[in-house]
């Protein structure tokens, strides 16, 4: 039915082209250019003579110039210091520390600071520093384009500034009581926080204070920070940011301070009957809107160059670089162009216009022909969507029909019993959405396939890449295994979980849309030898992850979930090999005051649980051997079953538990394990693999005990430094002054410092600042991180 309506739609685009195609034989192309201004980086003078352009990666356009008293630039806020210092060359904002990341017609992008303070789990702190930027004495000021932004999940940043005698005072608050709260991409309140900043500061003061010392929530999320930065080139990562320790490197790296720039404080009519007006022939005179005063200058229409430097802007040929836009002739004018006919035609000249037309043309002829075909086609067209609307409606009823078939209603029924707002995340995607992301499900986007359907690549209109696993031809009991799936997903949200984005139940066969995770499975990761990826201590970070993943879904989960089917093949790694556990097919809700739940044996060979195989008694437990026979996989490299080997080797989990007993732990381990793990740790891992793998389930640990031992087993390969303190950092050209805890005693640096910024680096206060010295020396820090 589905192909019948593609084929109609198909006929229809076909006949619409026939009649455009009359259309365009009997007219000219429509192509439209236009000259626009360029900007002051363009051009061939874009610097006095005998001045250089660059710095390091920079262009430095005129009224900026590169040495201080070099005479390149306008006056000596606009002269920038190339420090060779770096490789490549670094450019700082005339005799100051502001490093300089771009410069456009009317902005420059700065090196950011970040405000910090850091605590340990019993609430002590242990790094800090507050963060400032002051440009009072420049012709610059912070543009509106900025956000002040705060990072933490028990915190508050206040950011005080102001312009002249004009003082600002804003502030901004986060707070969350798990990981699991925090949510990728939303800067609202729960663990990242922006406000706005009015424009044309001239200076600020960032401090970060908290409410409870981090207490509770330090194991993932030890610092508070804030900074003022550009909003479009920050996105909040959520655990990923609170986790990462080169946070203020990458803010400071990666989110520039927008400055506005401008000549002097006066206006354009004050500008031009002074001696030292800037605009030069060709340019016009735009005042900022900034409340400050100071002008700027920008090139006329169809012309390009820099406006500030003689003899000013030049024509742009429009004929020689829009070739196409006139049908004939082509005559350029200063900061224009004119279209003409030669002699025999008429009409404007302009390909987006009337064009040239021949005046012994059958133009009238043609378009009484143009109105038959128009005609017939329209009759065409009407009867056609007539049919196609026909058949729409018998397409309707039959997606009506798969939806129950696929068992929509019950997935309603119990949908409708889950408490809280996850379910109301999942899309429901159409088939046509669907068959177009997979290119119609074709062979090549195939990921793999299991014992419940097929998993197919996809790509969304939005770009997003998904994994679209596609049912096989359904019976009642797959039907009801489907609708299980969904409704587990729908309450799971764990960042080591794989998501359920949504699904599509219209079609013939149920489809399920999920995150697409890119580096295939960690049985194949084990399975090959030559993963330099897969040492030790990344073996334990992924088995970590997956314990953590499964304890949540034991116990911290709306419902409690038992998977069922914990095996390496069902462990999936993403780009940055993190572990996401998947296939919920098998999967079982428990309510809370359910120990054990009797169900039909479902598993796979090789990981099922002896005591669940002749009981039928389903527990938590059952996931916990699973995951103990992928941990004797990562140790030993082997697979769970293999009947290739000698009858003592074909089960993993009985071969390792007897190789304990008979103290030959070590010949059996994988040679890289043997290599990088020392013997106290690699025996502490084995007893843990022992415990999991117990015939009695009273006697195995629980996920969450599994999951905490393998976190504490990982830190056998830090090293023993790796825990110490951290100095405070303290950075700006200030006082050395000693602090307490509080940072919000810490004095604002006064105005006759003439400062703007640049930090961190070390030192014994508890600052993180930027500034312009107005003296002729230079001053630079000596121990920069940058």
């Amino acid at each position: 039915m589905e192909q019948l309506v593609n084929m109609q739609k198909k006929f229809l685009l076909w006949t619409t082209y026939i009649c455009f195609f009359w259309i365009i034989s009997a007219t000219v192309d429509t192509n439209s250019s236009s000259a626009s201004n360029t900007t002051i980086t363009e051009g061939d003078n874009i610097t006095q003579p005998n001045c250089p352009r660059q710095c390091g990666n920079l262009t430095v356009p005129y009224p900026f110039g590169i040495g201080i008293g070099s005479g390149c630039a306008i006056g000596r806020w606009f002269e920038v210091n190339c420090s060779t210092a770096y490789d490549p060359p670094q450019a700082f904002i005339a005799r100051g520390n502001i490093q300089i990341y771009n410069i456009s017609d009317n902005q420059m992008r700065v090196a950011n600071v970040v405000a910090k303070k850091c605590y340990d789990e019993s609430g002590d702190i242990v790094d800090g520093y507050t963060a400032w930027t002051d440009i009072t004495v420049t012709p610059f000021s912070f543009s509106e384009s900025n956000k002040f932004t705060m990072i933490g999940c028990d915190d508050y940043a206040y950011m005080t500034g102001g312009r002249g005698s004009e003082n600002f005072t804003t502030g901004c608050r986060s707070q969350c009581y798990s990981a699991e709260t925090v949510v990728d991409g939303y800067c609202s309140g729960i663990g990242c926080c922006q406000t706005p900043v009015p424009k044309s500061l001239k200076y600020y003061n960032s401090r970060v204070r908290s409410f409870n010392n981090h207490t509770g929530i330090a194991s993932f999320n030890p610092c508070g920070y804030a900074f003022l930065g550009e909003q479009e080139r920050f996105t909040f990562r959520g655990v990923e940011d609170f986790l990462d320790t080169n946070f203020t490197e990458r803010i400071q790296e990666t989110v520039p301070i927008v400055l506005e720039w401008a000549l002097d404080n006066i206006t354009c009519n004050e500008a031009q009957i002074s001696l030292d007006y800037a605009c030069k022939e060709n340019s016009l005179c735009v005042d900022t809107n900034n409340g400050l005063g100071g002008y700027r200058c920008k090139c006329n229409e169809g012309f390009r160059g820099n406006p500030y430097l003689s003899p000013g802007c030049k024509d742009i040929d429009e004929c020689a670089e829009n070739s196409n836009t006139c049908e004939k002739i082509c005559i350029n004018t200063p900061g224009g162009f004119n279209c003409s006919c030669p002699n025999g035609y008429y009409g404007d000249g302009k390909k987006d216009g009337r064009g040239c037309i021949a005046q012994n043309s059958k133009f009238p002829v043609i378009k009484y022909s143009l109105g038959i075909v128009f005609g017939f086609l329209t009759l065409v067209i009407a009867i056609t969507w007539l049919y196609i609307i026909i058949n729409k409606r018998k397409l309707i009823k039959l997606r009506e029909k798969f939806f129950q078939q696929n068992g929509g209603l019950l997935f309603e029924q119990q949908i409708s019993s889950i408490e809280g707002n996850m379910a109301s995340r999942t899309k429901i995607f159409t088939a046509e959405e669907l068959e177009k992301a997979t290119n119609n499900y074709a062979d090549d986007q195939i990921l793999g396939g299991g014992g419940y359907g097929i998993v197919y690549k996809g790509i969304l209109p939005d770009k997003r890449v998904v994994a679209i696993k596609k049912s096989r031809v359904m019976d009642q009991s797959q039907i009801e295994q489907f609708v299980n799936e969904m409704v587990i997903l729908t309450q799971v949200n764990h960042r080591n979980v794989v998501k359920l984005l949504g699904c599509c139940l219209e079609s013939e066969v149920p489809l399920l849309v999920y995150e697409y995770v890119s580096n295939g499975t960690l049985f194949q990761h084990i399975s090959n030898c030559a993963m330099t990826w897969l040492s030790l201590e990344n073996r334990l970070r992924v088995a970590s992850e997956a314990a953590g993943a499964l304890a949540y879904l034991h116990s911290a989960a709306s419902k409690p979930v038992i998977h069922r089917d914990v095996k390496s093949a069902n462990i999936l790694l993403d780009e940055h090999y993190t572990a996401k556990i998947s296939d919920f097919g098998a999967s079982r809700l428990i309510t809370l005051d359910q120990t054990e739940v009797t169900t039909l044996i479902q598993g796979t060979l090789g990981y099922l649980d002896p005591e669940y195989f002749h009981t039928s008694q389903l527990t938590e437990k059952s996931d916990v051997y699973s995951f103990g026979v992928v941990l004797a996989e990562l140790l030993t490299g082997k697979k769970p079953l293999d009947m290739q080997r000698r009858q003592e080797e074909k089960n993993l989990a009985t071969y390792f538990i007897k190789s304990m007993k008979e103290n030959r732990l070590f010949s059996i381990l994988e040679p890289r394990v043997l290599r990088e793990g020392t013997l106290e740790q690699l025996q502490s891992i084995a007893e843990l693999v022992k415990r999991c793998l117990s015939l009695d389930g009273e006697d195995r640990p629980t996920m969450k005990e599994v999951a905490m031992e393998l976190e504490g087993l990982r830190k056998f390969n830090k090293h023993p430094w790796a825990n110490q303190s951290v100095h405070e950092e303290n950075v700006g050209l200030i006082n050395n002054q000693s602090e307490a805890s509080d940072l919000y005693t810490s004095p604002i640096p006064s105005n006759d410092l003439y400062s703007i910024q640049m930090g961190p680096y070390k030192s014994t206060g508890e600052f993180s600042g930027q500034h312009i010295s107005d003296s002729s020396r230079l001053m630079f820090p000596v121990n920069s991180p940058r």
